[in-house]
């Protein structure tokens, strides 16, 4: 057992972690394309640079995923934090194409180490605690809500920070002037989150407990992760459903990166300025991830209505790729009722997405055993940044308009079609536990903490 905590002290804990690692990347999102046009990029060597960031986490992302299943899921949560800060201060700071590259890498090696350890720590802890059937849905859920109400704060947060500096006595000018452009009002949220970055690590220290592990060799832990990666390469083609969820995570990545990568410059075109464009692109941003939130929230009841898991991801994923497909529509209109249009396919790409994530991952965690829970997480995350990386150089060269915004579109729409046929009864990996494909658990008596 994980120390001793019970369920709802750890859930807890789990959403207190979700929140303090997005929070950071939150604030990131709305300036960082805008920054790096400001630091005179164009969009191909931007879409380079994202894709070095999904790339270094595909790469990563099976060798981390096998140290946290080694090592300890703590230990790995405090290398992405640390990563993750010297990645944010280094783009906020960076004029010098290698430096902004470097940064990039080392966000995309956060993200990697960060890709399960969190989430294998609360599903050990309910285990733990309640046995294998306890219900592990509605505490997935939470963490996905508590991670869109992060990513929505820090947004908003973040896109109003280079505007704020600049009204009044525009601080904003001052502090470029007096960093010799170093540091840009653009620059802020990147830096805020670094600081945050600080809050996470130290929280991670102090509220994860583990129960001992034994002491191993680093050659020790080498040998070890090569077997976990073999096994976790392996889940995907056993096991038909582990197979279903690691490709629609591959759709939402082509979904995710377009949407990073294209509607950040739609806004600043809207608005004429780079900063009241980071306004609105964070505005517009922070209302998608209360979207998601609420659908990651209604992903219980999602299922109940849907009457499978299997159903209600099928519904989510096709909701997604609606809303992008209506994105790509309008993408070159410029009226009041394209904007409004717009909106609304962006509104229903967060919901659809967050609705079928914890659906997705409810699932895998009942076909994996538990010496595999972050590897198999891993390879979810690994499908998800290699099919963004190579859809956001495929966008990267399409001309702007609705063309950009098919390839995603095609492919979230493919990954809902995945879902059409019933699982079949492959057998799961030993040592998990596996639930009928129809079986929708009820929600669990604990209660949850309070989420936006």
């Amino acid at each position: 057992m994980n120390g001793t905590l019970d369920i709802p002290t750890a859930r807890r804990r789990y959403l207190t972690v979700c929140a303090l690692f997005w929070l950071p990347l939150g604030l990131s999102l709305a300036p960082l394309i805008l920054l790096l046009t400001e630091r005179g990029m164009a969009m191909a060597a931007i879409a380079g640079l994202f894709a070095a960031h999904s790339l270094t986490a595909a790469a990563l992302e099976l060798p981390t995923g096998g140290l946290a299943d080694v090592l300890g899921r703590r230990v790995v949560l405090i290398a992405a934090g640390l990563l993750n800060l010297t990645a944010l201060a280094l783009v906020g700071l960076g004029s010098a194409p290698w430096l902004l590259g470097l940064g990039m890498v080392l966000m995309g090696a956060g993200r990697a180490l960060s890709s399960g350890p969190a989430e294998a720590w609360y599903v050990d802890t309910v285990h733990a605690h309640a046995g294998p059937d306890a219900d592990l849905r509605t505490g997935l859920a939470a963490g996905s809500t508590a991670t869109s109400a992060a990513l929505a704060t820090g947004t908003l947060l973040g896109g109003a920070l280079p505007w704020l500096l600049g009204v009044g006595p525009d601080l904003g000018a001052r502090l470029s002037e007096a960093s010799s452009g170093l540091v840009l009002p653009l620059s802020a949220p990147l830096l805020l989150g670094s600081a945050v970055e600080v809050a996470f690590v130290l929280y991670v220290v102090t509220a994860l407990p583990e129960p001992p592990r034994p002491t191993v060799a680093l050659r020790d832990v080498l040998r070890g992760i090569p077997a976990t990666v073999v096994d976790g390469l392996r889940l995907g083609g056993r096991d038909t459903l582990v197979r279903r969820v690691f490709l629609s995570a591959g759709a939402a990545g082509s979904a995710l990166v377009t949407i990073e990568l294209l509607v950040p410059g739609r806004a600043a075109a809207v608005t004429g300025a780079s900063e009241s464009g980071a306004v609105l692109f964070a505005a517009l941003a922070c209302a998608g991830f209360i979207c998601s939130g609420l659908g990651s929230h209604l992903a219980p009841l999602t299922a109940r209505s849907a009457g499978s898991g299997e159903r209600a991801v099928l519904a989510s994923l096709g909701v997604g790729a609606g809303g992008l497909l209506l994105l790509g529509a309008t993408a070159g209109s410029t009226g009041a009722g394209a904007l409004v249009l717009t909106a609304i396919g962006y509104g229903l790409v967060h919901l659809g997405l967050g609705a079928a994530g914890p659906n997705e991952n409810e699932i895998l965690h009942r076909r994996v055993a538990r010496t595999g829970r972050a590897t198999a997480l891993s390879v979810q995350s690994l499908v998800l940044q290699s099919v963004g990386a190579v859809t956001g150089l495929v966008v990267g060269v399409l001309p702007p308009g609705p063309m950009s915004w098919l390839p995603a579109g095609g492919v979230l729409l493919a990954g809902s079609l995945l879902w059409l046929r019933r699982g079949g009864p492959t057998a799961p990996t030993p040592g998990a536990t596996p639930q009928p494909p129809e079986r929708c658990p009820a929600p669990a008596a604990e209660s949850t903490a309070s989420t936006s």
